[in-house]
């Protein structure tokens, strides 16, 4: 077991903070120390009934119209980012995509990849179906169950 000191782990933390990374990772010829902090959560703002409602305009990561949050599919179809990472729709640029909107897939087929720390990881199909939805581009950041396609 490598012995640390706490005070490396606050400054670490501090780091953090400061620069509003999630994770760091420090390295010497003793180990390695990494300090990993959740991203903060955003809560929903709560209307009041009686309060007048203004519309301003506000920041939204995936914007969404009223009629496809009302269509959203049920989570059984959907399929979701299993790590946090940058997505690749295809095995390199300028290659056909593993998967298209109509097309059918098999169990345990690939149907794109998310690069994590340097590593191409496959996500593959949990089930057979048809894609109906993809709901990310390539090469944009997703997070932690961040909904990836829709798989009917």
């Amino acid at each position: 077991m490598i012995a640390f000191d706490p005070e490396t782990v606050r400054a670490l933390a501090n780091i953090l903070v400061e620069t509003g990374l999630t994770e760091i990772e420090v390295e010497n010829k003793e180990g390695s120390i990494r300090v990993v902090r959740a991203p903060p959560t955003v809560m929903a703002p709560t209307v009041v009934a009686s309060m007048p409602v203004i519309a301003a305009p506000v920041a939204v990561a995936h914007p969404a119209t009223a009629a496809q949050a009302a269509a959203e599919p049920p989570s059984e179809n959907v399929v979701n980012s299993p790590m946090v990472g940058i997505v690749y729709l295809s095995a390199e640029p300028g290659s056909a995509p593993f998967v298209t909107v109509g097309q059918s897939v098999v169990v345990g087929q690939t149907l794109l990849l998310i690069e994590a720390m340097k590593t191409f990881n496959q996500i593959k199909a949990p089930r057979a179906g048809t894609v109906t939805r993809i709901l990310i581009a390539a090469g944009a950041p997703v997070e932690y169950g961040e909904p990836l396609l829709i798989l009917e």
